[in-house]
């Protein structure tokens, strides 16, 4: 079967769970600083965030924490397990620098990958405190998404 092909204007919602080393720290992380709403909180186990309308969960699971591979994508080594977002340019600009205010080392130094081609894109990664890889994207088209 297939995976359909979705108008990018009526995307559902996705879920994603993973580890953190310390409750308090990730919600401090995801609300204050990328400024994520929270949602239920089970304590010390526990918390969903409002991910620009995704629901992502934080799990109470330090063994499964830390980055085990990299792969090269334009001359860059890009930590193989992350997830992220793709914001509207202007967003993307203004996030970047939230960062930079709040002390954030990037991963990767925000930029524009692949330059001229198809599927041109401005990217950024960086790490939340319990080391999950983080990839935040934006185009001028969104066309360009799948961009082959």
């Amino acid at each position: 079967m297939q995976a359909p092909t979705t108008n990018p204007a009526l995307l559902h919602p996705f879920h994603l769970a993973f580890p953190v080393h310390d409750l308090a720290v990730a919600r401090r992380f995801y609300g204050d600083v990328l400024g994520c709403s929270e949602g239920r909180v089970s304590e010390g186990e526990w918390a969903d965030f409002n991910f620009y309308g995704h629901q992502i969960v934080a799990h109470v699971a330090p063994e499964e924490l830390g980055i085990r591979a990299h792969s090269r994508v334009d001359d860059h080594q890009v930590p193989a397990r992350h997830f992220g977002i793709v914001l509207p340019m202007p967003e993307w600009h203004a996030l970047a620098e939230r960062l930079r205010g709040h002390g954030i080392q990037f991963v990767i130094e925000p930029y524009i990958r692949f330059k001229g081609l198809p599927g041109e894109q401005a990217t950024m990664f960086f790490l939340d405190p319990s080391g999950n890889a983080i990839e935040v994207k934006a185009f001028e088209n969104i066309s360009q998404l799948f961009a082959k």
